[in-house]
């Protein structure tokens, strides 16, 4: 929700009066609460995010990117080497040969999601995507918390691809893993093997991204046309080896359900939970809204074609490794590498997947770095963290600070942390701000500007994600059989009609005058409750890791954010004053 902008143009500001000194930091601490009750909901607007709050970064971000270069980095972002494990690991266990039926579910969900970042990233086309779109809607906390535990999933995923690259490659040419790291054994275990590899391919990527925009581009353009061709290889050879009678027929029937859908409409779903996120990295692209030429043309063609490439490329592996063995035979961890291990002649193709995939970490990684240090850029100019995060080389017109920094810290955690160690900690930050973002897009185009009271539209809100949550636990705790089904689909009607309600007494009070998502609010609704369901079948570790970096967030908001914010808007540096026509929207 915007606010009105009634202070004085300032410029970079002090933004540090608070911590002059010790004696006066300490002074600043016994003013938290009426500080955080002024700041914590203070929402920007789109202009001051466009203008006054852009030069604080002090140069401006060069508009040089095309559509084609953002199809582009949204393929790189999404295709990298997950989706050789998912696949195999999705159709044994859960869907079959309908396989292809969960990615094309999937792909229309990332879609429709897709669809609620393009409308903020046209209306606001700067660096923070998530950060900015939250910023300005729900206000300066939530936006904080939730851009600060997506860079920490960037920073661990990332980690976790980058020593994955060691073992593709060593696959691609016949070296085992252990001759490309070396333990230390005072070390405790899963921070024992270290990883120098992986090391300089963070590194290496941190000097491209630093040096250019275009040229990280074209940099990924030629690794993700390289990927692209090894995958359409891998496509070509499962239709030519494959038999059809493997897409109906398991290899065990005795033990195994036959048919395209050995496990029904529940094996159908539960596959595309699993696959769904094999299609992240499309949220990457709106980070580079500002670099973008024009981006009311651009950045819905770059988004939404990424994400319909993507979908028929993953639904074509799909069906080619369905062909190539029966599901009860797929190997979970390598499906495509064994599907040709084995074979007399074929066991070539085994090395041509590694190189593919070591294609597809490089361009992943590659566009996922540049998202995370757009990502850190914008919450500097935020004042929450050191305004130092901010600043844009008047040579690169890129990030450098921010992305040194964070390449650095990525290297350090891919040296020494074990993939397991960070894969158990990923994908909860990256469901939680999709869920926000959606939730942000419903509340922006259905609470008006200016003084109103916008219960209605958070009561709607709040009732759907509890009724989302019920759904995804009755799914996930419910023993199979009469009493599940009746209660999933109560719950459903429920949903809908609580969506319809809505629909019929809230009208739209803003409407988007250069591009809209469609269906309102079915399609951001359809994204909150995927989110949610995703969440549901994450593991106990993913939120132990989350409420631990949300607390050390608080942490960090209450002790440095806040305060550092309160001097930047005392300075003139921000638009917003003291928060308050969020107050007046809240009051009853």
């Amino acid at each position: 929700m915007e606010v009105q902008s009634n202070t004085n143009n300032g410029g970079d500001g002090g933004g540090n009066s608070s911590f002059s000194s010790l004696r006066v930091y300490i002074n600043s601490l016994s003013a938290t609460p009426s500080r955080l009750a002024r700041r914590a909901i203070s929402v920007s607007t789109s202009s001051d995010e466009m203008s006054r709050i852009r030069t604080i970064s002090g140069e401006q971000m060069r508009r040089t990117l095309r559509w084609y270069d953002l199809i582009g980095l949204g393929i790189g972002g999404m295709v990298g080497a997950g989706v050789f494990v998912t696949t195999g690991r999705a159709s044994r266990l859960y869907a079959g040969p309908s396989i292809v039926v969960s990615y094309a579910i999937a792909g229309l969900c990332a879609l429709l999601s897709a669809f609620c970042y393009t409308e903020f990233a046209v209306h606001l086309p700067v660096a923070g995507g998530a950060f900015s779109y939250i910023r300005i809607t729900f206000g300066e906390f939530p936006a904080f918390f939730t851009g600060a535990n997506l860079i920490m999933d960037y920073v661990m995923s990332n980690a976790a691809v980058s020593r994955s690259f060691t073992a593709y490659l060593g696959t691609a040419f016949g070296i085992s893993t252990s001759k490309w790291r070396f333990v230390v054994s005072g070390l405790p275990e899963g921070f024992n093997e270290i990883d120098p590899v992986a090391v300089l391919v963070v590194l290496a990527i941190t000097v491209i991204i630093c040096s250019s925009t275009r040229e990280s581009s074209k940099v990924n353009m030629i690794m993700t046309a390289f990927h692209i061709t090894f995958i359409i290889f891998v496509i070509v050879m499962g239709f030519l080896k494959g038999n059809l009678k493997n897409l109906s027929s398991p290899a065990n029937p005795e033990k195994n359900p036959s048919g395209f859908f050995p496990f029904g409409a529940a094996g159908v779903f539960n596959g595309a939970a699993m696959v769904y996120l094999s299609y992240i990295g499309y949220d990457a692209v709106s980070t580079m809204a500002e670099e973008v030429k024009n981006p009311v043309k651009d950045i819905p063609v770059g988004v939404s074609g990424s994400v319909a490439i993507v979908t028929v490329l993953y639904c074509l592996m799909a069906v080619s490794m369905s062909m190539l063995l029966p599901y009860d035979q797929i190997d979970t961890e390598a499906p495509f590498s064994a599907a040709f291990r084995g074979s007399n002649g074929w066991e070539w193709v085994t090395k041509v997947v590694g190189i593919g995939a070591s294609f597809g970490i490089l361009t992943s990684l590659l566009v996922a770095m540049l998202g995370q240090a757009r990502y850190m850029c914008v919450i500097g100019r935020s004042r929450v963290v050191p305004v130092w995060f901010a600043k844009i080389h008047h040579k690169t017109s890129t990030p450098v600070n921010a992305s040194t920094f964070l390449g650095i810290f990525t290297a350090a955690l891919a040296l020494f942390t074990d993939l397991n160690v960070l894969l158990n900690l990923v994908s909860i930050g990256t469901l939680f701000v999709f869920y926000m973002v959606a939730n942000a897009l419903i509340f922006r185009r259905y609470v008006p500007i200016g003084p109103t009271k916008p219960w209605p539209t958070l009561s709607f809100l709040t009732l759907f994600s509890v009724t989302s949550l019920i759904f995804t636990l009755v799914w996930q705790l419910t023993p199979q059989g009469k009493l599940k089904a009746f209660l999933l689909g109560a719950t459903a009607v429920v949903a809908i009609a609580i969506v319809l309600i809505f629909q019929c007494v809230v009208p739209q009070a803003n409407k988007p005058e250069l591009w809209g998502v469609p269906f309102m609010p079915w399609t951001p609704c359809v994204s909150i409750f995927l989110n949610i369901f995703l969440l549901g079948s994450l593991d106990a570790p993913s939120y132990v890791r989350f409420g631990f970096f949300s607390g050390l967030i608080v942490l960090v908001y209450l002790f440095y954010g806040v305060h550092a914010s309160s001097d930047a808007e005392a300075d003139g540096s921000f638009g917003v004053k003291d928060g308050q026509v969020m107050k007046e929207l809240t009051e009853v």
